[in-house]
């Protein structure tokens, strides 16, 4: 396939996974976004800026995560590999728990999906196909590719994963804590097997999770918690641990975003004055720690091409 664009701009949003009990499977898109832009050039450089989060820290040559997806989407779709220089405006924090890593690799993939001639060659299907290739598991890319919250699954065609209702009233507020932990490490301390009781009361609060998304927020406290996971990472992110324990004391609906160590707050609007009341009397516990209230993104990974003249390629 050939190249229809030489300049184009990409915007992806942060997104929380797990949401308590859909563990590897549920998801939320944030209105927090990396801003790509990516233009071809006439010689075989690459040249990666990084602004905001990870400047000075991730790679700026063929091995940052964003050229590796964008290489990858354009191997696909057989067009081919140009000069690349790009420059990303990050705003998702790095190894907090709010899909960075997704993030980059979304970006990179839409980015190479606006450069074709035929971008509707690849449809949502095949990004999310792509992203699982490089994340493992689709449960931030998901959301980071279609807005909104996702619930996704890999079966025998690979991974798939579909919209769910939000209730207008829903808000998202996350805790962000200086402190970084990688998913790597998130993931060893989980257990091989669980009692069986436990699976049951998490599969039954998954369920409830989504008629509580959709349309009763008043159930969000019961259907947020979970026994899968975030009481065996306790020990690797004590803070999160007990910030998530004052604020359900509290009747607030909080988990661990993600892999952690930063905490999701779903609430409905109505219960923001009385979400921060509570956040006031837990300033000790709060110390080093940023109160975010983004919005929920409804829109996903969204490309424009800019005009630009054509670059040579080779």
């Amino acid at each position: 396939m050939q190249l229809g664009a030489d300049h184009v701009v990409v915007r992806v949003p942060a997104t929380s996974a797990n949401l308590g009990p859909g563990f590897d499977a549920l998801g939320l898109a944030l209105a927090l976004y990396d801003e790509l832009e990516v233009r071809l050039v006439a010689t075989d450089d690459v040249v990666v800026e990084v602004y905001g989060e990870g400047a000075g820290e991730v790679p700026t040559g063929e091995d940052h995560l964003v050229v590796r997806a964008l290489r990858r989407t354009l191997e696909i779709a057989g067009a081919p590999q140009t000069g690349l220089r790009l420059t990303c405006s990050n705003a998702v924090p790095h190894g907090r728990g709010l899909g960075s890593s997704a993030a980059a690799v979304v970006s990179g993939i839409v980015a190479g999906r606006a450069l074709l001639a035929d971008p509707a060659s690849l449809d949502a299907t095949a990004v999310l196909e792509l992203a699982t290739e490089f994340e493992g598991h689709p449960d931030n890319a998901a959301p980071a590719i279609r807005g909104g919250a996702t619930v996704a699954w890999t079966g025998p065609d690979g991974p798939r994963a579909t919209g769910l209702q939000l209730d207008p009233r829903l808000t998202a507020t996350v805790l962000v804590p200086t402190s970084r932990l990688a998913t790597s490490h998130a993931r060893s301390v989980l257990p091989e097997t669980v009692p069986h009781a436990d699976a049951a009361f998490t599969a039954g609060r998954a369920a409830l999770l989504v008629e509580a998304l959709a349309r009763r927020p008043e159930l969000l406290l019961e259907a947020t918690e979970d026994r899968l996971h975030q009481q065996y990472r306790a020990g690797v992110m004590a803070a999160s641990a007990e910030l998530v324990r004052a604020l359900r004391a509290e009747g607030f609906a909080a988990t661990v975003s993600g892999a952690g160590p930063t905490v999701l707050v779903l609430a409905a609007e109505a219960r923001l004055p009385e979400l921060d009341g509570a956040l006031a009397g837990l300033v000790d516990a709060m110390a080093g720690w940023r109160a975010l209230r983004p919005g929920i993104d409804v829109d996903g990974a969204r490309a424009r091409r800019v005009a630009a003249p054509a670059a040579p390629r080779r």
